[in-house]
């Protein structure tokens, strides 16, 4: 009986049993491969994570440093202003020693009394120009100031001039940025006020300007909110000398007393400047945006954008002709898109400089 052959298959089990195992084969090779690069992400991550903590960290003592630094600025300032009372003192307990003694009263003065007097006042005398000279050392300029890092971002600004005249607005707004804040830091304490991170850029700012006032300057320093006043008082209309170091640093401290509250006028402002005899040959304005009151009483509690706009046409109306460069100091406030455009077309028209600090300047 012959044999019945089967039909002839390619699909054959051991065909079938090949195709499988390279297939498995296959995926098990994907799945190494997807592993392998989901680990090596991993990694990546874990090492940009541990770099970006170490940075965070320099930052950190970098900012400590800065805070470190205006702290002993700061003291220097204030052991200054101490010197400067105590040598006072000194010279008025002298002067009344030397003086007669009024009838009906006893007193019993000394030689020894009088030269421990003098002991005193001159020792007064050598510690205060030890600070002052530890101040203006390898410089010719009476003031000094170093921003962070030496970084000078306003160089783009004029500060030569034989007359200069800086005008500081301290009204409310100079507390913030926001509104929100501002409303809320205006009714904290002065020591609160003080210490705003905006107001005391806008001190810096000044700080920075006057540092760079060449001896044989003369100088005057205004602060404008709803009023005008001199940061000397007394010299209102008056030019200062920058030459008279201890006077020039004693109305930069001063400044470091003062509290932003109230409006901005400046129309006022620009008064005090045609009011300057002679007239200045460079003004710097440091301010935050348009003014919120003009020469007239304010008549409600909100200013409209439209109505400090015409506040601020009333305020150029005031400045002498020909006026003076004036050079703009913009410090950033919400809510006041026109600042910018008006500040800079004044900065242009006058043949001065507009400048927009950066947030961490000095």
């Amino acid at each position: 009986m012959p044999i019945k052959r089967r039909a002839f298959s390619v699909f054959t089990l051991s065909f079938l049993d090949v195709m499988c195992c390279a297939f498995g084969a296959v995926v098990l090779l994907f799945m190494i491969l997807q592993h392998e690069a989901i680990v090596k992400q991993e990694v990546a991550h874990v090492d940009l994570s541990t770099e970006v903590d170490a940075l965070q960290a320099q930052i950190a003592g970098v900012q400590r440093d800065i805070a470190t630094a205006r702290d002993n600025a700061q003291s220097i300032d204030q052991r200054i202003a101490a010197l400067l009372n105590e040598s006072a003192d000194a010279r008025a307990l002298l002067a009344k020693t030397r003086a007669k003694p009024q009838e009906g009263k006893a007193q019993v003065i000394t030689s020894r009394d009088i030269d421990a007097l003098k002991m005193a006042l001159k020792k007064l005398e050598s510690e205060k120009q030890d600070v002052l000279s530890f101040l203006n050392q390898q410089s010719r300029q009476v003031r000094q100031f170093v921003g962070t890092g030496n970084r000078e971002y306003l160089t783009g600004i004029r500060t030569g001039g034989k007359r200069v005249l800086i005008l500081l607005d301290n009204s409310a707004s100079m507390l913030d940025v926001s509104i929100v804040n501002v409303l809320r830091k205006r009714n904290m304490d002065d020591n609160a006020k003080r210490r705003s991170e905006k107001w005391r850029q806008a001190l810096d700012t000044v700080d920075w300007i006057t540092a760079r006032l060449q001896p044989g300057t003369q100088y005057q320093i205004y602060t404008f909110n709803a009023r005008v006043q001199p940061v000397v008082p007394g010299s209102a209309g008056q030019w200062l000398a920058v030459d008279n170091a201890v006077q020039f640093n004693q109305a930069v401290m001063s400044l470091k007393a003062t509290v932003p509250d109230g409006g901005s006028n400046l129309s006022r402002a620009m008064q005090a400047v045609a009011e300057m005899n002679p007239r200045p040959d460079n003004v710097f304005l440091v301010t935050d945006g348009l003014p919120t009151q003009g020469l007239s009483a304010p008549t409600g509690h909100t200013v409209s954008g439209e109505r400090r706009n015409e506040y601020f046409a009333e305020a150029m109306k005031q400045l002498p002709k020909p006026a003076p460069p004036v050079n703009v100091v913009l410090l950033p406030m919400e809510g006041d898109p026109m600042a910018p455009w008006a500040y800079w077309q004044v900065a242009m028209a006058t043949h001065g400089s507009f400048l927009t600090p950066a947030y961490d300047w000095p």
